[in-house]
């Protein structure tokens, strides 16, 4: 056994140490990170052993989060020494490399492993600071072991690792931090009675139970009256159901009703309901205090004291209040939720006070129609009497407002201690016992007191008289001159009566302004902090300023001062009857949205949907969302109106934009679902011929790095079929497949960025052959499967080597025998531009990740060949997880060379409007119709539409009328729309001698010619170079070629000008035909020209002129 180590102080990093021992022995020892003191110890282990700790440097940068720490602080004992990874018998990984005996500890037997399971290896246990995310407030984001760092090879570096996020994390950042001892500015924190009960009991309990509620049961009478206050709280309480539910699901920050919706239903939903649930809480708070200010001008104006005039007067009492109200709010929650306490407490006072009026007899009262609880009374008034054309639904409306404050708690969550459980809680039993007062007091109301009275003690008559039709005469008072109108007393006629018939009726004012003020003071508190997490997320530009919080509470200050404003505005409006169902309104879409969210969000069936509340149903929550918008347009209907569209117009707004954001939300995992059962769904579809459509496999390496190519098929394929970039990546060292998946993510947002409708595929091959071959089979899922390969012409392919060609020819051969149409596209300036220092960015500032420095696409000093799509240079695979990617710090804008200016021009010639002019299509052959199809395609995008299509046929000179009136016909059947038919009679004619002694010296130094030497020496070199040209295939293919030859002279004569030709691409039958010859065919018939692809269908029919 090895000798024990000695334990350096806690908090240092563990190292691997270089035993100096016997071969049995492990090459490899962990030290255990234990109690203080034992540093120098081990610093006098090493130094007395003679031994240098190399290991440590092999360890330093291996090893970024070991955290051996044991919490209890015991010093290791020495069996604790040898181990490794695993869990109940562990082994040195070192000894994984030692020949000889191996040591092994068993854990079980060891009291010390038993306690510090998780700290004797690099592999952590379970641990929630894993699952937090960066910004995480209640703990500190630790980092668990990358799965390089468990599984690489020690001789390999696993810290390659390409985040998705560009971040680099040092070993520091994953050490587990000590708890850290509170502060004393640690902010204040409510919990669910304080933070949420209290708070929505007072917003629901507003001046309508004091001042409208009589009144409502004079208009609904009792029965109705219960009917109206059961079917808002249906409302509020699936609402409420559906907010804890979506409260449960994970950690809930500030930002109440916006935070539950946007992170539910995305930013589009989530910022159009922030904004105006955040403005309808500044106007609240104008609506409340103009409110209260009217019931103070009353009591002014009933003692003869009003400072101007009414109406100035309200706006003087209002702004003194709001500026009151501002002073608590920015004093800090926690003065403002003593205030809450103490207005709650009169509240309830006020209630109380009430209910015990009811119960007190006197005789004063009953000229006003008020006698006590009384059975007549009671049956009087069960039914309705609705006066003053009002009606069932227009008292609902007046009293829906008052159940709009169920959200209260919740739009302070950031400042609930524990919001999964006080929201919840909180408002199902706020709802509950304000339910239940209200249909009490509305009970009580119809029970004690008349519609009617006089209020005169005058109004008596004898007793008992047998003529009595109402419930007042059977009491002795004769109210019948009421029905002639006049009376101020009475359910229908006097608002304040619940304040005659309390015991205490200034206690009832004193409820009304309490009422009041804690509504106000509520909306101001909730609309900034709304505001505030709206602004955080940066949904609307531009308000980012508002987003900053000040002291430990991170109150909303300039929040705090803008609703302020806004109020204060609408107080000095003083006119609140227009804006006051618009205000309702928004509260409204607020809990339709909340409502539907839970539905969506079920209905996505998501893992990630597991809400701990489990007290609701997706269809109950639907059905919430359709009644808060019937009840919408009961309460309003233009109102109504005026909500959805600007709900929608800001929708519509956050949409175009697309912020950067992803929440996880419920449209995403719906979105996966309906892909995902429409693609099984269409795998059971047979394919039909009118569906054809071009599904394109491009073979483009970096998609910035052959623009033309890229853009050409995107405007063919764009909302018409299925387009891939494939990417073959290749190199003589070890593939790192997480440089695949980092480029996988940066490209693919590149082109989004870019507006290009494609997948980013990357592979990792042994050549170009190989990779195309896997992307052939592989690429696509069911029916979205690619069926074209489109390739860029390989223009420097005599340059390099010919075993280049012989891949490059062997890849299209390969997409034939799997049955893909093939697209060769030849631009004569060329198509890779990715040797031009500097020509594009990959990303965009709003991708780069917190610390990345700019990058630019800066290829090494040789220039990539145009065909070989996905082979990096030798010089950008050796350093670069991205060969085209270098950092652009220390290399300066250099000027262009007038080639690569060309070349640029040239490579964009296609994201620009084509001008007037033809697409020429050679159709030469039947494939099926894919070389048609194609430029119909085009024509048919916005880019392409000035564009005619002229179409060229082979023919017999003594024909040409006859094959023109033909194709005429076929063209007319396919409904495509052609400007010109040429017939071409004379393409057997033999080419210009020039061009075929051209053609030879092209081919001249690829050919064989195995009649100057000997048989097996020419079938040696054959076999060595199969790309040879053989005189026996040169004579056999001699009047193909001279096809070639002949076609080029023919495409130079008619189509010099062409915007874009298209072409019927030879083929060369496998195995007969070189690939040497085979590429000086294609050079010879595409050189000289403009842009041009080389298209052949898979001989399976495309176009059809069938219905």
């Amino acid at each position: 056994m090895s000798e024990p180590p000695s334990s350096p102080s806690t908090g240092h990093k563990p190292v691997l140490k270089s035993m100096d021992t016997g071969q049995g022995q492990s090459r490899f020892q962990v030290d255990v990170v234990a109690e203080a003191a034992a540093a120098s110890k081990a610093a006098g282990v090493a130094a007395s052993s003679g031994t240098k700790p190399a290991g440590a440097e092999e360890a330093k940068g291996r090893f970024r989060v070991v955290g051996f720490l044991d919490p209890s602080g015991s010093t290791n004992p020495p069996e604790a020494t040898d181990f490794a990874q695993n869990g109940d018998t562990v082994k040195s990984e070192g000894s994984l490399y030692s020949s000889g005996q191996t040591h092994f500890s068993d854990t079980h037997s060891s009291t010390y492993y038993m306690r510090t399971f998780g700290h004797n290896t690099i592999d952590a246990v379970p641990n929630i600071d894993f699952y937090r995310q960066t910004e995480a407030t209640l703990g500190e984001k630790l980092i668990r072991p990358s799965l390089s760092e468990l599984h690489d090879e020690l001789d390999k570096e696993p810290f390659e690792d390409i985040f998705a996020s560009g971040e680099e994390f040092t070993a520091m950042e994953g050490v587990p931090a000590k708890e850290k001892p509170e502060s004393k500015g640690t902010a204040v924190k409510f919990g669910w009675i304080k933070g949420v009960l209290i708070r929505c009991m007072l917003n629901i309990w507003g001046v309508m139970l004091f001042i409208r509620m009589s009144w409502i049961v004079g208009q609904a009478g009792i029965a109705l009256s219960c009917a109206i206050i059961l079917m808002a709280v249906v409302v509020t309480t699936i609402t409420g159901l559906s907010t804890s539910a979506i409260a449960t699901n994970g950690f809930v920050k500030g930002g109440g009703a916006y935070y539950l919706i946007s992170r539910s239903l995305g930013p589009e939903f989530g910022g159009s309901i922030g904004l105006i649930f955040a403005f309808a809480n500044a106007v609240a708070v104008a609506m409340y205090v103009v409110g209260f200010a009217e019931t103070v001008v009353e009591l002014l104006d009933s003692v003869d004291a009003l400072m101007t005039d009414e109406l100035n007067d309200i706006r003087i009492v209002g702004t003194l209040t709001v500026i009151l109200l501002l002073g608590i709010s920015v004093a800090g929650m926690e003065w403002e939720a003593k205030a809450q306490i103490v207005l709650m407490v009169i509240l309830v006072l006020a209630i109380a006070n009430y209910f015990i009026g009811t119960f007190i007899p006197y005789e004063s009262k009953e000229p006003m129609g008020i006698f006590g609880y009384n059975a007549a009374i009671m049956m009087e008034n069960m039914g309705p009497d609705f006066r003053d054309e009002e009606t069932f639904f227009s008292v609902f409306a007046i009293f829906f407002p008052a159940a709009t404050g169920i959200l209260a708690g919740a739009n302070i969550s950031g400042d609930l201690s524990d919001p999964q459980v006080s929201i919840p809680k909180g408002t199902l039993l706020a709802i509950l016992i304000t339910g239940v007062v209200y249909l009490a007091v509305a009970v009580s109301a119809g029970s004690c007191i008349v519609r009617d009275a006089t209020g005169d003690h005058n109004d008596t008559i004898p007793m008992p008289n047998v003529n009595c039709t109402d419930a007042a005469c059977t009491l002795g008072y004769d109210f019948s001159i009421c029905k002639e109108g006049g009376c101020k007393f009475g359910l229908q006629n006097d608002f304040q009566v619940m304040s005659t018939v309390s015991a205490f009726g200034p206690l009832i004012t004193a409820g009304i302004f309490s009422a009041t003020l804690s509504s106000a003071l509520a909306s101001l508190v909730s609309a900034p902090k709304v505001f505030q997490a709206l602004c955080k997320d940066n949904i609307y530009p531009g308000l980012g300023v508002f987003a900053k919080g000040y002291g430990k509470n991170n109150e909303p200050l300039r929040g705090y001062l803008l609703t302020f404003f806004i109020g204060l505005a609408f107080i000095l409006i003083a006119e609140l009857n227009i804006i006051a169902p618009i205000i309702s309104n928004f509260f409204l879409a607020s809990y339709a949205l909340i409502n539907f969210s839970v539905f969506h969000a079920s209905l996505a069936n998501s893992p990630g949907w597991r809400p701990s509340f489990k007290y609701f149903n997706k269809w109950v929550s639907l059905a919430g969302a359709i009644l808060c918008c019937v009840v919408m347009f009961v309460i309003n209907w233009w109102a109504a109106l005026v909500t959805n569209v600007i709900v929608m117009a800001l929708y519509i707004y956050v949409s175009y934009k697309k912020p950067d954001v992803n929440w996880g939300s419920s449209t995403q995992a719906l979105m996966y679902n309906q892909a995902l059962s429409h693609c099984l769904h269409l795998t059971g579809v047979e394919d039909h011929i009118k569906n054809f459509r071009p599904q394109c496999l491009v073979m483009t390496g970096y998609p910035n790095s052959r623009p033309a190519l890229l853009n050409l098929v995107h405007s063919f394929t764009k909302n018409v079929g299925l387009m891939v970039c494939g990417h073959v990546r290749t190199g003589t060292r070890r593939p790192v497949y997480k440089e695949i998946l980092g480029d996988q993510l940066r490209y693919q947002r590149w082109l989004l960025k870019n507006h290009t409708k494609a997948f980013y595929s990357p592979v990792f091959a042994k050549d170009l052959r190989d990779g195309a071959h896997y992307l052939l089979q592989a690429t696509g899922l069911g029916r979205l499967k690619t069926n074209t390969l489109v390739l860029g012409y390989k223009n420097n392919w005599r340059e390099g080597e010919m075993k280049d060609v012989e891949i490059y020819i062997n890849t299209i051969h390969d997409a034939f025998d799997l049955q893909y149409g093939v697209v060769l596209f030849r631009l004569k300036e060329g198509l890779d531009i990715s040797h031009i220092h500097g020509q594009d960015e990959l990303m965009s500032c709003q991708e780069k990740a917190p610390g990345m420095k700019e990058f630019v696409v800066s290829i090494s000093q040789s220039r990539d060949s145009d065909s070989d799509v996905s082979k990096p240079s030798s010089k950008g695979t050796s350093t670069q997880s991205s060969p085209l990617i270098h950092r652009d710090t220390k290399h300066p804008s250099v000027p262009l060379s007038v080639a690569d200016q060309t070349l640029l021009e040239a490579s964009q010639q296609f994201r620009k409007k084509q001008g007037k002019g033809t697409i020429d299509v050679w159709w030469l052959f039947d494939d099926g119709g894919l070389t048609l199809l194609i430029p119909y395609l085009l024509t048919n995008k916005k880019k392409w539409n000035d564009c005619k299509i002229r179409v060229f046929i082979g023919g017999k000179i003594n024909r040409i009328d006859h094959d023109r009136r033909a194709m005429a016909a076929l063209l007319s059947k396919f409904r495509i729309d052609f400007s010109d038919i040429t017939v071409i009679g004379d393409i057997n004619t033999k080419p210009k001698k020039s061009n075929k002694v051209a053609f030879e010296q092209m081919m001249e130094p690829y050919r064989l010619r195995e009649d100057d030497m000997e048989q097996e020496a020419a079938e040696r070199l054959k076999a060595q170079e199969p790309w040879r040209i053989t005189d026996n295939e040169l004579e056999l293919y001699r009047a193909k070629t001279n096809r070639q030859i002949r076609l080029n002279e023919l495409l130079k004569e008619h189509s010099s000008t062409a915007n874009l030709i298209v072409m019927s691409m030879p083929l060369a039958r496998k195995g007969t035909v070189s690939s040497a010859l085979y590429m000086c065919w294609l050079d010879t018939l595409s050189k000289d020209l403009p842009p041009i692809l080389l298209v052949r269908g898979n001989h399976q029919s495309v176009l059809t002129f069938y219905s």
